[in-house]
């Protein structure tokens, strides 16, 4: 009997009998905006694949507000156990230096899986505005500071740090007019409310070819196949400019490193796939699919220039 009673506790305390293969139930990924933005788009393109790769249903969990705040708080809190993956956005390195609180630390709370994709950005300004390039952008800027508008998706989103970036890079001043959303703040440009905005390229090029807007360059470092015609910033009169919406999936930090890898192999090899590829090319998506310690750097490298650009251009944290 004695004997008996070992065998069963030696069985019952084996790894192999505490933790069940994984995965053994649903996955879920959290995406800390609303649909149908560029977040969604991505998480809902890797979630069947990799449903398929794991056996496993895969339910993507919309969770937008607070900046994104809101479903980043709720990952960082889940239980590390592979069940919750966050997919993160340009936002986890933005808002520690644009908000006073921070409800998570984005590189102590949370490990990374893989850099997914990086997105270009367009920079536009309404037909009847005088600039024609990005040149004479920056000439009447300097000219009438502080006069010039732009607008933007809301306070600390990416297309808002990418012309606070410009700004800074240009040494001029134009006043920023926040709205609830890309949409808005395209639409906001196109009315003439303002006279200039970046903004994504699915919700922008439409209205560049359609004549209502007028773009002046992209956000990336290189022109983009699906807008040939629009030089970089960087190479229209801002050397060295670069700003791009990113997004990574990631996990609570103390999810175990073979969950991680499992993850990492699995998504990798999904974005690596051409159809995806081509599915996400049309907005000036690009995929990156790396390894964990490289999304990790790339995260901490990112948080350090955001509150650089944050501290020299004077912007107060709300």
């Amino acid at each position: 009997m004695r004997i008996l009673a070992v065998s069963i506790l030696l069985a019952t305390s084996s790894p192999a009998f505490a933790q069940p293969v994984y995965p053994s139930r649903p996955i879920r990924i959290i995406v800390p905006t609303s649909p149908p933005a560029g977040a969604d788009i991505v998480a809902r393109s890797i979630s069947q694949p990799l449903a398929e790769r794991l056996g496993q249903q895969v339910i993507v969990d919309n969770r937008a507000g607070a900046s994104t705040m809101l479903g980043n708080e709720m990952a960082a809190k889940a239980p590390a156990d592979g069940y919750t993956l966050l997919l993160g956005i340009s936002t986890l390195a933005i808002n520690p230096a644009t908000f006073k609180h921070v409800p998570y630390d984005a590189l102590r709370d949370f490990a990374p899986i893989t850099h997914a994709a990086k997105q270009t950005l367009v920079l536009a300004v309404h037909p009847s505005f005088p600039a024609r390039d990005v040149t004479q952008l920056i000439a009447i800027a300097k000219a009438r500071p502080g006069d010039v508008a732009f607008s933007s998706p809301g306070f600390g989103t990416n297309p808002e740090m990418g012309m606070e970036l410009f700004l800074y890079m240009t040494g001029t001043r134009m006043l920023h007019v926040p709205y609830r959303g890309g949409g808005d703040s395209i639409i906001a440009l196109i009315s003439g409310h303002v006279s200039v905005t970046i903004a994504s390229m699915a919700g922008t090029m439409p209205h560049v070819r359609s004549g209502k807007l007028r773009g002046l360059g992209v956000t990336s470092a290189r022109r983009i196949p699906t807008a040939p015609d629009l030089p970089t910033i960087a190479e229209a009169g801002v050397p060295g400019y670069e700003s791009l919406q990113w997004y990574g999936l990631l996990v609570p930090a103390a999810t175990p490193k073979e969950i991680i890898a499992r993850l990492n192999r699995e998504i990798v090899a999904i974005l690596r796939a051409p159809e995806i590829s081509a599915r996400l090319a049309g907005d000036g998506t690009e995929i990156v699919a790396g390894s964990p310690e490289e999304f990790g750097a790339f995260m901490r490298a990112e948080t350090e220039k955001w509150a650089r650009v944050v501290k020299a251009a004077g912007i107060q944290p709300e």
